[in-house]
């Protein structure tokens, strides 16, 4: 078995033929035929079924190709890779982060990381944690920012903060004429709550339990921003985690603090057993100075 007849089967299998295959290889189809039997002889079990002149895969053909196709998308990646380095040098970083952290934070660490970095390449991605989680595993991300519901086993994590929810309304909301807001408070208006699965979420309804307090969840959704947002419309309030929120002063939206606490807990997320780069080091500390900066309570 070898990569040419590796690179036939796949291309037989995404296009259909043993013609459009040739033509995608840039070689004759008797070679893509040959490259197809090689293989064939090195596997010991037929990938095609020949019906009326046309290929159609054996179901041991399509169990294979499974594992060929994921490895022709690594093969992908380390084109792109190559194809970074070759364009930009090392100088790159790749960034993920939670809705949450995404919408103003991590832009402003971007900015304020750039200017001392202008020949740096970065990307940055808004996702779930989960998926955060899984693209720091792959290789995919540099450095991830996510939610506390996520398993951190197989990476390196570093808590970046536990952040005091705030409860957002329209700035004409009877509830801001509360200093603070307590279930008791909460309990009388309809909300609008994070998905169940949110570690947030589930420790604001059980600080509503432990209260005698059922919530009335009217909304729900994934995304704090989408909760603000939507506060601002007066369809309900909610609890959102406060490294959302920008300049209030320009929207029509008011924050209370809620008591008792409900924490929202984002950790920094890095592959495991890879030293950190100094671009790595240097975005990692420029998130912590701002952080400060905009004097976000940490527990």
């Amino acid at each position: 078995m070898n990569f040419r007849q590796l690179e036939a089967f796949n291309a037989v299998m995404i296009s259909g033929s043993t013609v459009r295959a040739a033509e995608l290889m840039g070689v004759t189809q008797p070679a893509v035929s040959r490259l197809i039997a090689e293989l064939e002889a090195a596997v010991r079990f037929p990938l095609f079924d020949r019906v009326r002149g046309r290929l159609i895969a054996t179901p041991e053909g399509t169990l294979f190709f499974r594992e060929v196709e994921v490895s022709f998308k690594g093969l992908d990646r380390l084109q792109a890779t190559a194809a970074s380095i070759r364009d930009y040098g090392a100088g790159t970083l790749k960034i993920a982060s939670l809705a949450a952290a995404g919408a103003i934070l991590v832009p402003a660490a971007i900015r304020a990381f750039r200017r001392q970095n202008q020949g740096v390449r970065i990307t940055f991605q808004i996702t779930w944690s989960s998926a955060i989680r899984n693209g720091i595993t792959d290789g995919q991300y540099d450095l991830g920012l996510a939610a506390d519901e996520i398993d951190r086993s197989g990476i390196d994590s570093q808590l970046f903060g536990s952040f005091p929810g705030l409860v957002a309304m329209p700035k004409s909301h009877p509830l801001t004429l509360h200093k603070a807001i307590t279930p008791d408070l909460i309990a009388e208006w309809p909300l609008i709550g994070l998905s169940p699965e949110d570690r947030a979420r589930q420790r604001f309804d059980e600080t509503m339990k432990q209260a005698g307090q059922e919530p009335k969840y009217v909304i729900e959704t994934p995304n704090a921003a989408t909760i603000c947002a939507l506060a601002q419309e007066g369809d309900a309030v909610g609890l959102v985690n406060p490294l959302v929120i920008g300049d209030t002063e320009s929207r029509a939206i008011a924050l209370r603090p809620f008591t008792p606490e409900v924490m929202f807990r984002v950790y920094l997320l890095f592959p495991a057993d890879i030293q950190k780069s100094a671009l790595v080091r240097g975005f990692t500390a420029e998130l912590f100075r701002l952080r400060n900066r905009y004097e976000l309570p940490t527990a």
